[in-house]
């Protein structure tokens, strides 16, 4: 394959991944909702953890462990900003 034909492959693929964080996001809304309403804390770094160590554990690489936690760790951190905002607005 030439190196368009990547690029091409890599673009839908950034679409795919496009639609799945946005649809995590909408988890997360949901969730920011309830946590409100039942007066739980945004963060839970438990849970944050257990998503890190699953991802890790699950993972068939090429992605290191360290790529893995950066990514996951910014993809964590988006979704409890969007609960706290939205989960505000009630």
């Amino acid at each position: 394959m030439s190196i368009e034909d990547w690029r091409r492959r890599m673009d839908e693929i950034d679409r795919k991944l496009l639609g799945l964080l946005n649809e995590r996001s909408l988890c997360a809304i949901e969730i920011g909702k309830i946590k409100r309403a039942q007066n739980v804390p945004i963060y839970d770094p438990e849970r944050e953890g257990e998503i890190l160590r699953r991802m890790k554990a699950e993972s068939s690489g090429p992605l290191d462990e360290e790529g893995l936690q950066r990514l996951f760790e910014r993809v964590i951190d988006e979704c409890r900003r969007i609960e706290t905002i939205w989960g505000n607005r009630g």
